[in-house]
């Protein structure tokens, strides 16, 4: 933990290679870094990338659940061998759950003994809210590991779930990296982390928020693209199976459904056919393994036999168009 005075900054100046002395000199690096990593992303998102760790700002991604937002965070922590710390949102998340909490078990132990050694009231009070009472949370752990001399990657993870106020919370955070603990004061890292910031858009997120970050909406990939992302997380897969299982997953997402799967779901289908030995998809074994891609039970319903034969019957068209 590190040492707090009222209003000071005493975070030291951080030097780190590859933040604001940023070692990528080029987009390719990034998606040479990306490559490394398995991860399959278009120039567009390298360039987001590139422009967030060479600018020093949030980057903002947003995009259908599923489609690698979350990974990309995983990816950098990874790649630039750095702490992930993860800030995962919620309906009613508060400050002290994103921030700080003080322990008040050990705060009322501490107490007892000092009441037992004869201390007077004001050491007692003195003594309460001490620093290493002190339980940091996501946000504030970025900060104290920054202090440190060290970049952490934030993960905030779908902050469209969070209430609005806790956005408002964030904007100070965001654009100053400043944490205020009214008992102890203020701490400012001088080099911020990394910070990636992603929503599904369950609702809008507030402009003021945006205009802090970079900002880039990540697409449901392309046949040719899923594909590589297939054939790259599961290199042990029949090469006709692959592109059968992106073929009826694109043809999938074409439905009206309550939720369409992501590219998790194809690769966790792409793993469950693979543990089943198949070498190539059958109406049988797709509604048998069909809540491995689906989770809603009307999604899974509307996957009559008739909708799995014209949906396997289309993407073998496809398959055969894209060879």
């Amino acid at each position: 933990m590190i040492n707090l005075s009222d209003g000071g900054t005493l975070c030291p100046r951080l030097v780190v290679k590859g933040y604001n002395n940023c070692m990528f000199e080029s987009v390719e690096q990034i998606q040479e870094l990306l490559a490394g990593q398995n991860y399959v992303a278009e120039r567009s998102l390298a360039t987001a990338i590139y422009l967030a760790l060479r600018l020093g700002k949030p980057l903002f991604l947003e995009g259908e659940a599923g489609v690698g937002k979350t990974e990309i965070a995983k990816v950098l922590s990874q790649s630039l061998d750095t702490q992930l710390i993860r800030l995962q949102c919620y309906e009613g998340l508060d400050v002290n759950s994103a921030l700080y909490e003080w322990n008040y078990a050990h705060q009322m132990l501490h107490l007892r003994l000092l009441e037992a050694s004869g201390a007077d009231r004001s050491e007692m009070e003195s003594n309460l809210f001490a620093p290493e009472f002190l339980q940091a949370r996501p946000l504030l752990q970025a900060v104290e590991v920054s202090a440190n001399g060290q970049t952490p990657v934030l993960l905030i993870d779908e902050i469209d779930r969070a209430d609005e106020e806790f956005e408002a919370f964030l904007l100070e955070l965001l654009s100053d990296f400043q944490v205020t603990i009214p008992e102890l004061g203020t701490l400012t890292a001088k080099t911020p982390p990394i910070v990636i910031v992603t929503s599904n858009r369950t609702r809008e997120v507030h402009d003021a928020l945006k205009r802090r970050c970079l900002y880039y909406w990540i697409e449901y990939p392309t046949f040719q693209k899923e594909l590589d992302i297939v054939r790259t997380k599961a290199p042990d897969v029949e090469p006709m199976l692959a592109r059968e299982i992106t073929a009826f997953i694109q043809e999938l997402r074409r439905m009206e459904l309550f939720k369409r799967p992501g590219v998790a779901e194809t690769l966790d289908w792409t793993a469950a056919l693979v543990a089943l030995d198949q070498q190539t998809l059958s109406p049988d074994i797709i509604a048998d393994t069909v809540g491995v891609i689906l989770k809603y039970q009307d999604d899974i319903e509307s996957m009559s036999p008739e909708a799995i034969a014209n949906l396997l019957d289309r993407a073998r068209i496809q398959a055969d168009i894209e060879r």
